[in-house]
């Protein structure tokens, strides 16, 4: 098992999770985060720190697409490990349906 980031994030981006994260397996892109599968630990200690509830653990149903968005871009994104101001307008897109496709962006943020 190991936890993914979900679509609840994308234009979210809260980075709280980061902060609590032991061994820094989170990468940032322009709108959203993932965690890179292989270097998760499995400790569980970032899902109840997301406000947007975007972590879930990758055995849970439904989860295999976020699963590999996860393990594509945490190749290609820069590591994060320091929380940052979540985006101003973060709160308008909770709890929206269908992020995905209206709102992902593959390009990298900017990381630490």
């Amino acid at each position: 098992m190991t936890y993914v980031v979900t679509e609840a994030c994308i234009k979210c981006k809260y980075t709280d999770c980061v902060e609590v994260c032991p061994v820094d397996c989170f990468y940032e892109g322009e709108n959203m985060l993932v965690i890179h599968p292989d270097e998760c630990i499995d400790c569980g200690v970032c899902e109840p720190e997301c406000p947007a509830d975007a972590i879930k653990p990758d055995t849970e149903p439904g989860m295999e697409k976020w699963l590999e968005v996860n393990t594509e871009y945490a190749k290609n994104w820069p590591n994060i490990t320091q929380k940052k101001e979540s985006p101003a307008d973060a709160k308008d897109f909770e709890g929206k349906e269908g992020k995905f496709d209206l709102y992902f962006s593959p390009k990298p943020g900017e990381g630490d």
